[in-house]
């Protein structure tokens, strides 16, 4: 990590969305000084591509480091290097290196759910032009094992590989294989991650202060015991039945839904079918319940299904002191991406949090495995099994708010979240930037911003705009000292829907673009909103295109008080854990 290299602008706005038409218009006229980043040099390689595969990894990973492959390929903007190598035991990974057009950059990405595969795409970059003109080195990791089960958990080596040790590896191993190809070292390194990329992100802030300038962690898994040991498996077992069998289907969702939105749409002054706060929305799901006497249930909710709606927002509580044992749960007008993640399509269909919250149980969460057949049935959500979560804390968990070294080595964070996120609660997010700020005082304007998106589900697709670059505006900040202020979130026509309810390590990843692809069409956009760092709200100014940007201006603050419950200890400074 560099330190600080540009004078602090403060309060200088930038949009993302503008920034990436200014970088295109630069690009196609030649001039550089309209680009937002820094105007770097290209850099060509000095070796042959297949020179790589002499680079020794042993220092880095150990015994049995090796690089198996070094091969001229098709990539983002042209031909790249592509090298796959392995960092004992088993961290595989894979870097490509422009053969043309390096800028110096280098960007790592991270990987979603459980990993055990190289992640694919690049998330929160839509339009960042020198990303599409191929100008990064870029890099991922499988994080240390194959299987898609969980069981990579039961080995020590391979938890440490998963919870710091493979990205942090992986960083090492690329900046060295940089060097090796083009005879000097990157001037900027970047990670960018969603959901367990998230956490993984905030472990490089936390662990590993450095190995990135700048990092941008989004909806990030980073109270992962609490988060998959007992969120996951609270929802997943709020929707049981006596029987085993789920009461409440998708197909009911919208219901729900539309009773949210008439309920708290209008509260910030518009009716677009968004709530911009979810934290000033009121709402009581016994609205929508049907009469004891009703033949046509069709456009109401039985008193079953209305019961788990309430289960699901307001999560598990330790029965005899009433303690919650999470920070929150899914927020109001997230209810139809509940569908595939803990509300079935269909009776016979498994859930995204029944499969992610065994796999943890089982394999990862304690540090003596529950007995064989262990089944959500047999969990318990009490204080006890809170408490034995803590033992693993410090090892999977990114809540150290004390981002000191972090912040003394120059390092810039951005924190996102969608609020219609079913997977992981914003309030997470929200409970880590308060800590931070706590920590920090107010040194922690200086180096960190926080962004929600209305309508926005789990790191990609949703109601509302959806598709936003905070790559460019990250290297604006990095690189010339411009702390970003509104971003600008678009949402295409045929809003991609988000592949969650995937088997857990198939769709746990921010949507983006592929590694080896060029950029896909640019859709139809159909809104776009500014968002604000938090705690500023946006507002339609009355006058301007309710679907454009620009017809936005900056409102009130939101506020947000972290509840009392289980784990508001976890988000203070501790010492992490190796294996």
């Amino acid at each position: 990590m560099r330190l600080a290299r540009y004078a602090w602008l403060a309060g200088a706005a930038l949009t993302c969305c503008g920034l990436a038409s200014v970088a295109v218009r630069a690009a196609q006229t030649g001039a550089s000084s309209a680009e937002p980043y820094a105007a770097l040099s290209v850099v060509a390689p000095t070796q042959r591509c297949a020179s790589l595969t002499a680079v020794d990894l042993s220092a880095i990973g150990g015994a049995g480091s090796k690089i198996n492959a070094a091969l001229e390929s098709a990539g983002r903007g042209g031909t790249v290097c592509r090298v796959e190598g392995v960092l004992a035991p088993a961290i595989h990974f894979q870097v490509q290196l422009p053969v043309q057009g390096w800028t110096q950059r280098y960007l790592q990405i991270g990987c979603g759910g459980l990993c055990g595969r190289i992640s694919d795409s690049v998330g929160a970059a839509d339009g960042c032009a020198p990303l599409n003109a191929g100008g990064f080195v870029i890099a991922a990791t499988d994080m240390g094992h194959q299987d898609q089960d969980g069981a990579f958990g039961e080995d020590a080596q391979k938890r440490a590989d998963f919870a710091h040790r493979a990205q942090h590896l992986t960083a090492v191993a690329a900046k060295t294989l940089i060097r090796a190809f083009y005879g000097r070292k990157e001037a900027f390194a970047y990670f960018t991650g969603c959901s367990d990329g998230g956490r993984e992100a905030l472990i490089a802030a936390q662990r590993y202060p450095d190995d990135f300038d700048g990092i941008i962690a989004g909806a990030a898994a980073l109270n992962f015991q609490t988060q998959n040991a007992i969120f996951h498996a609270w929802q997943a077992r709020a929707n049981s039945g006596a029987d085993g069998q789920p009461i409440l289907l998708a197909a009911r969702l919208p219901i729900l839904h539309q009773a949210v939105i008439e309920a708290c749409d209008k509260l910030d002054g518009q009716v677009d079918g968004l709530i911009a706060n979810p934290l000033a929305c009121r709402f009581d799901p016994a609205v929508v319940q049907c009469a004891a006497d009703a033949s046509d249930r069709s456009g109401c909710l039985t008193a079953a299904e209305v019961a788990v709606a309430r289960k699901f927002y307001q999560g598990p509580s330790d029965a005899a002191t009433g303690m919650p044992l999470t920070v929150g749960g899914p927020q109001f007008g997230s209810e139809l991406s509940w569908a595939g993640v803990y509300v079935p399509n269909a009776a016979d269909q498994k859930i995204f949090s029944e499969m992610v919250a065994l796999q943890v149980l089982r394999h990862m969460a304690f540090e003596t495995n529950p007995p064989a057949g262990f089944a959500l049935a047999d969990m318990r959500f009490d204080l006890a099994t809170f408490d034995k979560l803590r033992a693993r804390h410090a090892l999977f968990d990114a809540t150290n708010p004390d981002l000191s070294a972090f912040e003394k080595a120059g390092g810039k964070l951005i924190l996102w979240h969608g609020w219609a996120d079913p997977h992981i609660s914003p309030l997470n997010t929200l409970a880590y930037y308060n800590a931070v700020q706590n920590q920090m005082g107010a040194t922690a304007q200086r180096f960190t911003r926080l962004y929600l998106f209305p309508g926005m589900y789990h790191c990609s697709g949703g109601e509302g705009p959806y598709q936003v670059d905070l790559l460019t505006p990250m290297m604006s900040w990095v690189e010339k000292g411009i702390a970003p202020d509104a971003v600008i979130a678009s949402q295409p026509e045929q809003s991609a829907a988000s592949d969650f309810g995937a088997p857990v390590g198939k769709g746990d990843g921010a949507a983006g673009t592929a590694l080896n692809a060029a950029p896909a069409a640019t859709p139809k956009i159909v809104r776009s909103r500014p968002v604000w760092p938090w705690p500023y709200s946006a507002v339609w100014d009355g006058k301007g295109d309710v679907n454009q940007a620009s017809g936005y201006v900056r409102g009130a603050t939101m506020s947000f008080t972290p509840p009392a419950w289980a784990g508001a200890d976890l988000f203070t400074p501790y010492r992490p854990l190796e294996k």
